[in-house]
Order: C-alpha cells, then sequence, then structure tokens
C-alpha cells in the first residue's frame, strides 16, 4: 500500500489529471505532474510540475526517483518512458496495457482474440491493402489511422470505391484500420475500477450523446434493459481481468439496433463519460483512480441521484469570457472548468453537471443551462 503522504506521479497534465490530483489531495497525498508544457490544468493543483519532453528519460528518472506510485491522465506516452519509470516505482496501469490501447490496431486485436465483441476490421498499410479491405468489409466503412485518435481525428468515412485515395491521403498515408461501420442505436459506456487484489466495481451504464465526434451529454443510469447491462459490465470486468488491470478505465460500446454490444473503444484512464460521478456518486471516478493505485480498498459506486454532464467547448467563448452566473442561477447546476489559458473550437474547457429525479431531467436542466450561455454570447 502507498500510504496517504506519499506522492503520486501524473504522466500528463490535463483536466483529468486535474480532477485526480483533487482527489487525491482530499485523500492527503502530494501529487506531481510530468507533461511537455507547463502552467497545466493538472499543474495548477500539484504540488510539482515538470516540463519536459516524455522522451527526456534523465528527466524521467528524476521524475520517478521523487515519487511513490506513478499512473496517467491519459494513454498515448511512449512505451521508453514507461518502462524507465517502471524501473523506479511502481505503475499502474501497466506499461502493456497503454501500448495496446493507444494503438486502435493493436486494442481491435487484443479484444477479438480474447472473445469480446467487434465491429469486423482489416489492418491497411497501403492504398491496395485499403482497396482490398473495402471489397472484403463492403461500405460504408470506417478507416482509422492505428495510432494516437480520440474524438474524432484520424478518421475518414468511406461510402464508395471513389472514397478511398481521398481517404487515405486524408490520414497522411498512415497505419490504418478499415472498420465496417456499425448503424447502431446509442453509444453507452461502463467506468469501472480494478483494485490490486483483484475487486472489480462498476457505475453501471451511462448513455452518451456525442456531436462532431466530441461527446457532448452523458447521463446515468442510461436506458437500457437489464440484460444489455449486466452484458456491458461482464464484458468490461472480463477486459479488466484480461488485462490483469489496476485503476480506473471505460469501456465504450455501440449498441446495435439488434439489441447486440459492440465494443469501440478502451479507455486506460477516468474518462469524459464519468465526470458525473465526480458530483453524483459517493465515490467518483478519481477518487477510484486514487485508490486502486495506492492499494487502498475501492469506494462505493453508489449513484445519490440520477445525474447527467454537459461539456463546454471553447466555441462558447468567442465573444469572450462567458458569464457564468447565468449558468449557476440555477441551484441544481454544478460548473467546474479547467483552467486551460486559450478557448479554442472543440477543445474542452469545462463541463456542468446536475442530479434530479430522472435522467431526463438532469439534460433538460443542463441544456437549458448551457443554451443560457450560447445566448449570452451569440
Amino acid at each position: 500500500m502507498i500510504p496517504p503522504g506519499s506522492t503520486i506521479g501524473v504522466f500528463g497534465s490535463g483536466q483529468l489529471g486535474r480532477m485526480f490530483a483533487i482527489e487525491a489531495r482530499k485523500l492527503g497525498y502530494r501529487v506531481h505532474t510530468y507533461s511537455p508544457v507547463s502552467d497545466t490544468p493538472t499543474g495548477h493543483i500539484s504540488d510539482f510540475e515538470i516540463a519536459a519532453d516524455y522522451e527526456d528519460l534523465g528527466r524521467v528518472r528524476e521524475f520517478a526517483g521523487e515519487v511513490d506510485v506513478v499512473t496517467f491522465e491519459f494513454e498515448n506516452v511512449p512505451s521508453k518512458t514507461i518502462e524507465t519509470a517502471a524501473e523506479f516505482v511502481p505503475v499502474h496501469p501497466r506499461g502493456d496495457v497503454l501500448h495496446t490501447t493507444q494503438n486502435r490496431l493493436r486494442e481491435k486485436t487484443f479484444l477479438d482474440e480474447n472473445g469480446f465483441p467487434v465491429a469486423p476490421f482489416r489492418h491497411v498499410t497501403s492504398l491496395d491493402e485499403l482497396y482490398q479491405a473495402i471489397e472484403d468489409l463492403g461500405t460504408p466503412s470506417v478507416l482509422k489511422t492505428a495510432g494516437f485518435g480520440y474524438d474524432g481525428k484520424g478518421q475518414a468515412k468511406i461510402r464508395s470505391a471513389e472514397d478511398c485515395e481521398p481517404a487515405f491521403e486524408g490520414i497522411g498515408g498512415k497505419e490504418a484500420i478499415l472498420e465496417a461501420f456499425v448503424d447502431f442505436e446509442k453509444e453507452v459506456s461502463v467506468v469501472a475500477a480494478r483494485a490490486q487484489d483483484g475487486y472489480f466495481s462498476h457505475y453501471g451504464i451511462t448513455e452518451n450523446d456525442h456531436v462532431n465526434h466530441i461527446l457532448d451529454i452523458s447521463f446515468s443510469p442510461g436506458e437500457v434493459t437489464s440484460k444489455l447491462r449486466d452484458e456491458a459490465v461482464m464484458i468490461a470486468r472480463g477486459i479488466a481481468e484480461a488485462f490483469d488491470y489496476v485503476g480506473t478505465l471505460c469501456v465504450e460500446f455501440f449498441v446495435e439496433r439488434n439489441g447486440g454490444l459492440l465494443v469501440n473503444e478502451i479507455a486506460p484512464r477516468p474518462h469524459n463519460s464519468g465526470h458525473l460521478t465526480f458530483d453524483a456518486s459517493v465515490t467518483c471516478q478519481f477518487e477510484q483512480q486514487v485508490r486502486a493505485v495506492c492499494g487502498l480498498p475501492l469506494g462505493s459506486t453508489e449513484l445519490i441521484k440520477p445525474a447527467a454532464m454537459a461539456n463546454l467547448l471553447g466555441d462558447l467563448w468567442k465573444k469572450g469570457e462567458p458569464d457564468w452566473t447565468r449558468v449557476l442561477e440555477d441551484p441544481d447546476v454544478k460548473l467546474h472548468l479547467y483552467g486551460k489559458a486559450e478557448a479554442r473550437h472543440g477543445r474542452k474547457m469545462g463541463h456542468i453537471t446536475a442530479m434530479a429525479d430522472s435522467p431526463h431531467e438532469a439534460v433538460r436542466i443542463l441544456a437549458a443551462a448551457r443554451e443560457s450561455l450560447v445566448l449570452k454570447t451569440a
């Protein structure tokens, strides 16, 4: 066990690390963060912030030598960085987990080989292979870069063979996968945690709505059958156990129109769709991450009331700083801002949450609150 009073190191410095650091400090831990930039959302909350390249292994060694355990707030950290840190301190989740999940081909292959349901896919390294993959899977289909993609980046929809060349050029001719297009009814996720002793806990099903490939609104509990909920949780647990995972993770699913489930992605960290747990659960996803990586017992994941979360993107700042009093006029709305210096189109700058008697009422409250900002800044 890494007891309170110890120091947790975090690779990455965005909003996930910020909320993790808030929970770590509540439990009495110190936090050091490491990323290529300074004055960051995580750095604002941390005791110490290192701004250095992930491939500067000398600085990585110094960082690891000053902390008691290392975790991550995003998965795209080079393998050598993880291996170097692991020479000095425990690292959770393990480096091989991140190596698998930071590459779509490795992730899909892991899921397929372990019997978890995924959409049919093909490995693509050239335009000729893309044409062959289109013959195998048909159209429409989706071409995605194999590595380092999120929020819809690095992907293109292919509706016919004529789209192959521009789509392949659009992703820079990089190694990719082609996935059969999924005609899904909805997107859901399971945020869960697994402790060092193998104990597994979860937050049930969260339902997610996306706009332009970016998560817009999440609500819990999601509107699914108990059978589908249990199946999704079972799959998430199976994935965590196959990885021998330690920490918080999220498994994103497509719900097919016939009621089937397909795994879309694995996030080996707290997840945007779990932000509502920050206010609505007895133990939030970030505290669970702290507990898991430090070897503490996991907390209760009970949902206090139905809840929803809505992202606040940089577009809201186009006329200047929004008038936050308009959001907070509703006493049921909670505001979380990430402290990012520059607002950009599509950039996640914060989120709002609300609890209510039903998830739909919570969504309605948030929609009205966010709309008040849109009207103000239009």
